[in-house]
């Protein structure tokens, strides 16, 4: 199997890193921390290179583009801890595109392509635990002979809730999950935005009986699929920041000095660097994986995410405390840039489904064979 990437990938590639090192760099991503955790003017950078319309297809304004190269961005916005929800594009996009009818599409495709409009994800409910079959929010049609919904629902954790434009809502209608869309400043509306863990921006976002677009009436295997998205997306960024995060600590471990020698050369801490180096690359293989698994049928699809978060999140919890060990104390000081990757990917490894909950979906999922034989 070819691993290599092609020209226009590696060209994308470097044009997003160059934008992540001299537009994004730690200064700046500690000034938008201090202002609320986003950024529109950082925002409208990364559109201003196209990337809005990464999973768009052509003739709705966007590149027509795929997993791969959503894997490739997503790299390199993880090695810049980006706190913009650039993931959330990824996945409003790809789910509009797939499921919603021609009218909305033609309505919201291109916006989110030309960066015009931030569309996200509003899944998550208290107590769900992560199980997206978990809803209490109602949806009734308002309009019998139309297609017109009101949706009453409590939505947590939203990303950027508060700065997006709308928002993809499940809700239960007539018994079934379907999928809807809000716009933000519909009536009854409300958002609530709050600083999360790394730095970034979500909210609680309240619905009293808003005025809905239906996306589509089978909620669940839409929800499914952006939720794929999104942890294909979540997979690659944290590949992005444990690199850099590797990266930091070699050069500190070059540079720290103890009885007169740098500590690299400590043989006990040149085992756990090995150790390191070798979950992340676990990490990078099965986010080569996900990606490439990203269109598969929904079984398959979902069993190679299930798989990939699991192997993703061990791999981000033992980069990000080993590195915060080997850099000793300074490693959790605020005004040190590895303290914040380490709590990026702490939050990261929570997100579309902790570790624990992923070795349940790969155990529910297992076969006879356990996908060991034929």
């Amino acid at each position: 199997m070819n691993f290599d990437f092609t020209d226009d990938q590696e060209q994308l590639r470097d044009a997003v890193r160059k934008w992540v090192d001299k537009g994004y760099g730690f200064e700046r991503r500690r000034s938008i921390e201090a202002a609320g955790g986003f950024s529109k003017e950082a925002f409208d950078e990364l559109n201003e290179l196209g990337l809005g319309g990464l999973y768009i297809s052509e003739a709705d304004g966007g590149l027509g583009m795929g997993p791969v190269e959503g894997m490739v961005v997503m790299e390199e916005l993880g090695r810049g801890i980006v706190l913009e929800p650039f993931a959330q594009t990824l996945i409003s996009s790809g789910m509009l595109s797939g499921y919603a009818p021609t009218a909305l599409k033609a309505a919201w495709l291109p916006k989110i392509a030309a960066g015009e409009a931030l569309v996200v994800l509003a899944y998550q409910e208290r107590a769900a635990r992560y199980k997206l079959n978990a809803c209490t929010s109602k949806a009734v049609k308002t309009d019998v002979a139309g297609d017109k919904y009101a949706l009453t629902a409590i939505k947590s954790v939203v990303p950027a809730g508060d700065k997006a434009d709308a928002f993809l809502v499940p809700a239960m209608l007539d018994g079934k999950l379907a999928l809807f869309l809000v716009e933000r400043h519909a009536a009854g509306v409300m958002a609530t935005g709050y600083g999360t863990q790394n730095g970034s921006r979500a909210a609680e976002l309240t619905l009293a009986n808003s005025p809905a677009q239906l996306v589509t009436l089978d909620g669940l295997t839409a929800l499914e699929h952006g939720v794929d998205i999104g942890i294909a997306a979540t997979c690659a960024e944290a590949v992005g920041a444990m690199d850099k995060t590797v990266a930091i600590t070699a050069e500190y471990m070059n540079t720290r000095k103890q009885f007169g020698v740098v500590i690299s050369s400590f043989q006990a801490l040149r085992h756990r660097m090995a150790d390191v180096k070798m979950q992340l690359e676990l990490a990078r293989s099965m986010s080569y994986y996900a990606a490439l698994k990203l269109n598969a049928p929904a079984a398959e699809r979902r069993s190679a995410m299930a798989r990939a978060k699991y192997q993703l999140g061990n791999s981000m919890r033992f980069v990000g405390q080993q590195a915060v060990q080997l850099h000793g104390g300074i490693g959790v000081t605020d005004e040190y840039i590895v303290s914040h990757y380490f709590k990026h990917l702490t939050q990261l490894e929570m997100t579309f489904g902790d570790t624990l909950h992923q070795l349940g979906e790969v155990s529910s999922r297992m076969q006879d064979t356990a996908g060991v034989f034929a």
